[in-house]
This record gives structure tokens, sequence and C-alpha cells, in this order.
């Protein structure tokens, strides 16, 4: 428990760090007594209100969210299919919402009179749709003889993912150059475009699926067993991995809605905490969730800095150092 806080501790400050980083440099570069200034309202101009309000903060703050979600939820997806190869962009969540996201671009961006909250929210809720549906399609094909199949989940999900890449692809063909290059910037998964009603409309998400996680995660010790062990011990098996995996369908959907196909956080962040902590998924999880949240916020810092003028979606950044490390652990499950 000592050790966790610790790593914990260590973690938020590394997220912190990274975060001041990311507030500090840009196109504009700001100071400490700018920022200072600017949060508490001591020294406030338009200018810097712009760019630490309006660009720069809802960035940090929407992709320390989204890291957080997809760590846990990775977690969660690992330990109900036993398979520490499992991540959501695997499973066809993020394809499933990335593909309503395009049909939305298509058939509907500029065709619906919609002001306020509701035209700012419209694709975040359509993406949601998409992830939702891609999950109720992956559910009933890996429901097999009154039992949840989990080595049929892995396999449905790769290939309602390839299915949805595809149709994403053929929609996106037939958009002008405009709509396709926003298009194509979404699903490879960015955050440029974050403001605070995203942000506002991840937290619920966030408050009401997460603590419920935690409070299985001794469900996720139980299913290192077999399914007739946990069983022996008075576990509904079935019942819970689907509880289980619908929560983290939520999770996964609602920070793909806003942030695109932002994938291998979910792999890469259980490993890591596992290497960090142990196999206690009480543990397990808030660090998987602090440590995804660490990925995505440095991986925004790479992505807007180091490549200017031109900037990259941040997950092709993530997918730059999540590709090896997929490699590294197929290698590694062989020996």
């Amino acid at each position: 428990m000592r050790k966790t806080v610790l790593i914990a501790i260590a973690l938020s400050i590394l997220i912190l760090v990274s975060a001041y980083v990311s507030l500090v440099y840009g196109v504009i570069n700001v100071n400490f007594t700018d920022v200072i200034n600017t949060l508490f309202r001591i020294d406030p101009s338009d200018q810097l209100d712009l760019v630490i309000f309006d660009f720069r903060l809802p960035r940090i703050v929407i992709g320390a969210l989204v890291g957080f979600g997809l760590g846990i939820a990775g977690t969660v997806i690992q330990g109900v299919t036993r398979n520490g190869l499992a991540d959501s962009g695997i499973l066809g969540i993020n394809a499933g919402a990335g593909a309503a996201i395009v049909i939305f671009m298509l058939f509907f961006q500029g065709q619906l009179d919609l002001t306020g909250w509701l035209s700012i929210m419209i694709m975040p809720i359509f993406g949601l749709i998409g992830g939702l549906l891609a999950a109720v399609i992956i559910f009933f094909f890996s429901w097999q003889k009154g039992t949840f199949d989990t080595g049929r989940l892995i396999l449905t999900g790769i290939a309602i993912s390839s299915g949805f890449g595809a149709l994403s692809m053929y929609i996106s063909l037939k958009m002008n150059s405009s709509d396709y290059e926003m298009a194509a910037v979404w699903v490879s998964g960015s955050i440029y475009n974050a403001n605070w009603i995203y942000i506002i409309s991840m937290i619920p998400w966030l408050v009401i699926l997460i603590p419920l996680i935690i409070r299985k995660s001794y469900l996720l010790d139980l299913f290192r067993l077999s399914d007739i062990s946990s069983k022996g011990v008075g576990v509904p098996v079935e019942r819970e991995k689907i509880k289980l995996i619908i929560l983290s369908i939520g999770l996964i959907s609602a920070c793909v809605s806003v942030s695109g196909n932002i994938s291998f956080i979910g792999l890469m962040a259980p490993h890591i905490a596992r290497q960090l902590v142990g196999m206690k998924h009480q543990y397990i999880l808030p660090i998987s969730g602090l440590i995804g949240m660490f990925l995505v916020v440095i991986a925004d810092f790479v992505a807007k800095n180091v490549f200017t003028p031109v900037e990259l979606p941040v997950g092709i950044v993530i997918s730059m150092i999540g590709v090896p490390y997929f490699l590294y652990l197929l290698v590694k499950q062989k020996r």
C-alpha cells in the first residue's frame, strides 16, 4: 500500500510537470508569472486568457481525463479476457465511434440547424452512439451457448474493427477535401478541438463508472483463476464479466467520442502498472489511470510542438510508442 501511494505521488508530480510544460510552451510562450496571474485573475489579459483558457488548458485537462479513462478501461478488458494484448482499439470500440463520426460529417454536418451546447456536443454524441453500437455487435457474436466467450470477444473485436475501419474509409472518400482532412485527423486521434463543454460532458461518465469499476476490482483478481475456480468461490462469472465489460465500454465510448481513435493507452498502461505495483487490481487500476493520463498529456505536447509547423494527431504519436511496445509484448509472450 505504501509503495502504491509513493508511486501515485511520483506519477502525479510527473503529470503536473508535463501539464505545466504543455501550458507554457507553444507558438506563444508564456512564463510562470503569466500563468499565475491569469489563473488567479491577478493581472488578466485577453491574449493570455485566449491562449491559456481557450486553447491550452482544455487540451491538457481533456487529455488527462481521456488517458485516465482509457488506462482503467484497458486494465478491465485485459483482466476480463485474461489477454495481455487486449485493448479498446483491438475490440473495435474506437473504430465504431470513428465510423459514426465520419457518417455524421458526410450526411449531417452543415445540414442540422443547431446552436449553443448541442452544436458542440453533436459530434461526440454520434461517436458515443457508434462506440456503443460496436459494443452491442461484439456482445452479440461473443455470447455462445449461454456463456460469454472472451476468446471470441477478441476475434470478433478484430473483425468489427476492420469492418468499421473499411466503412470509415469508404465514406470519407466521398467527402470534399476539407471534410476529409477533418475526418482523417479525428479518426487518427486528436484533442486539438478540446473545449470546456467536452470536459463537462465527460466528467459524469468518469465519476460514475470508475468508482463502480474499482469497487469490483477484486473480481479481476479472481478472473486470473479459471472460470471453474471462480465459480467455486461463489462468483457468478458470466454476469460479472458482462457488467465489467459494459462499464469499460461506457468509459471507452465517452473518451473516444471527444478525442477520436486513441489506441494503445489501454494496452501499455496496465502492463506498466503491473510492473510497478504487482498483480493486485485494487492498486493496478488507479496507477494504470495515472500512467494513461501522463502518456496522453506528454504525447499531446510532443504532437503540437516537436513537429511544428505541422501538428500531428496525438493518436499517431502514441502509436509510435504503442506499436513497438505491442510487438515487444508479443515476442515476450512467445518465450
